[in-house]
């Protein structure tokens, strides 16, 4: 069975690894949504792989480490795409939620990249 939650945050961050004319080098915002799926057996007396409330509770302390920061001065994430964002989550969360399986970053609604610990 595969579970996800997703949470949202906002926050800004430049890309410094493009060119200077690329318009991601400029400080910009996004409203960031993270999907973190996980999988697992349902649990026969819970009903759950695992409680949505545990989800939160685990993930809350990175989600107040990103929201409304530059993310270029969250360390580990000096150069922030949304690839490397899902990485630094996967490497944070996978130690306090071992069901997890994947993780999305939404840099919009349209582009995102998602992570699954197998390679970066």
């Amino acid at each position: 069975m595969k579970i996800s939650q997703a949470f949202s945050f906002e926050a800004a961050h430049r890309l410094p690894n493009v060119p200077q004319t690329h318009r991601c080098h400029r400080m910009h915002g996004h409203s960031y949504r993270i999907e973190v799926v996980l999988n697992g057996p349902v649990d026969p007396d819970s009903g759950f792989v695992i409680d949505f409330f545990d989800i939160e509770e685990a993930f809350g302390p990175l989600l107040r480490t990103l929201d409304h920061h530059c993310l270029n001065e969250v360390p580990g994430l000096e150069n922030p795409t949304a690839e490397n964002i899902a990485i630094w989550i996967w490497d944070r969360t996978k130690p306090r939620l071992s069901q997890l399986s994947s993780v999305k970053v939404y840099e919009t609604i349209d582009c995102w990249a998602e992570y699954d610990g197998t390679d970066h």
